[in-house]
């Protein structure tokens, strides 16, 4: 199999990414022929599946603009996948060209990409890191000087908290995220849910684990609201993902009652 330019060297192209299986779900061009694969299965399974990653990437879209709103100058966005069409720094930056954004993931395919289109953009960057390493990954931000951790910092946990495990214990995770940043940051968090179609979620989650070896996590709603923990909560609270603050009728991807997933944003007080 050829190697696409945009792949770096040393990525398996035989083993599916949930960064580029999210790619392919939103009908982007960075992901490889397994991870096309897998998420045909995935919409064979859940025919409304890319409609979950658009309400996905529309609530990212909404709690980026929220916390601008709110004073935030400053974004880390923390299992940012592979960018497409609506970044998080273009949102912001639309919005207040100073806003400086870093992205972290810890696909090498989604950061090489990030950073060849944050080219000339010297208020913007990628590192590759781990959220199951926190204390690492806190490191490597630091180490770009992008993130000012004594002023407010918009965290972004959008679509990954889903790929930790119970024994990766991401409630302590964010946590330990939280523990970095000042009083006056925010959160926002995205996560798969077993709460509204227990049977969809199902299927999605042994097919993933049987097919790609991708952990895929859908969790209920207590323990979705429980990684909230420390943070006060910003109305509606945690929703399924079109119901959070709706901008209009092109936010609302999913059928009411019928969303895989489920999101929030807090404050740190």
């Amino acid at each position: 199999m050829d190697r696409p330019a945009w792949a770096p060297e040393g990525v398996d192209m035989q083993q599916a990414s949930p960064a580029r299986m999210y790619d392919a779900l939103l009908g982007g061009s960075h992901n490889f022929e397994i991870d096309r694969k897998a998420a045909e299965i995935g919409k064979q399974l859940v025919p409304d599946l890319p409609r979950l990653a658009l309400s996905n990437r529309a609530f990212l879209r909404r709690a980026v603009r929220f916390m601008v709103d709110q004073g935030v100058r400053q974004f880390l966005d923390i299992g940012s996948g592979i960018p497409t069409a609506g970044n998080v720094h273009e949102i912001a930056q639309a919005l207040d060209p100073e806003i400086r954004v870093l992205y972290a993931d810890i696909d090498p395919v989604a950061v090489a990409h990030a950073r060849a289109i944050l080219v000339g953009n010297d208020k913007a960057a990628a590192v590759e890191a781990d959220l199951r390493k926190p204390d690492e990954l806190l490191a490597r931000v630091r180490e770009t000087g992008l993130i000012d951790f004594t002023q407010p910092v918009g965290l972004l946990l959008v679509a990954v908290l889903h790929l930790l495990s119970d024994e990766d214990q991401p409630v302590e995770k964010v946590c330990a995220v939280r523990a970095a940043v000042p009083a006056g940051s925010y959160v926002a968090i995205s996560h798969l849910t077993s709460e509204l179609r227990a049977e969809d979620a199902g299927k999605l989650g042994r097919r993933a684990a049987e097919t790609t070896h991708v952990g895929i996590h859908f969790r209920s709603k207590d323990a979705i609201s429980a990684m909230f923990e420390g943070w006060e909560p910003v109305e509606p609270g945690v929703v399924a993902l079109p119901a959070w603050r709706p901008e209009s009728e092109r936010d609302l991807h999913e059928t009411p009652g019928r969303s895989l997933g489920l999101a929030g944003v807090g404050r740190k007080v």
